[in-house]
């Protein structure tokens, strides 16, 4: 499995681990230089928005991938960026604000089995 496959299937996990709602992982390598993957999620409160991207730290720093760089607002929206996958964890009304998947709609939609996983 490629590096960035494989880094943007464990923060999938990582999501779906503390049940982060509607993940979904965007290819963007064929339309931009600035990352090969989005992945995007969303908690349903503060708490969980914190507890999803605490997991993607932890998860993907036992992996071996390191955080170039993070920004946002706690329990709102916060980007974790990877270098080859930054990840995105809004709460619900920022999700809708931002509306990624249709900024980045010329991006195609990947399942985790696409990527290798179960």
């Amino acid at each position: 499995m490629n590096h960035s496959k494989n880094m943007a299937l464990t923060a999938w996990k990582a999501l779906d681990e503390k049940k982060g709602r509607d993940i979904r992982i965007i290819r963007i390598e064929e339309i931009s230089v600035i990352a090969d993957y989005f992945v995007i999620a969303d908690g349903g409160s503060s708490s969980q928005v914190n507890a999803l991207v605490d997991n993607v730290e932890e998860k993907m720093h036992l992996a071996g991938f390191s955080l170039k760089q993070r920004e946002g607002r706690e329990g709102t929206w916060v980007l974790l960026d990877y270098g080859d996958v930054i990840v995105h964890v809004f709460d619900q009304e920022n999700r809708s604000f931002y509306n990624l998947e249709h900024v980045w709609s010329d991006g195609q939609t990947v399942s985790p089995e696409e990527l290798g996983g179960e």
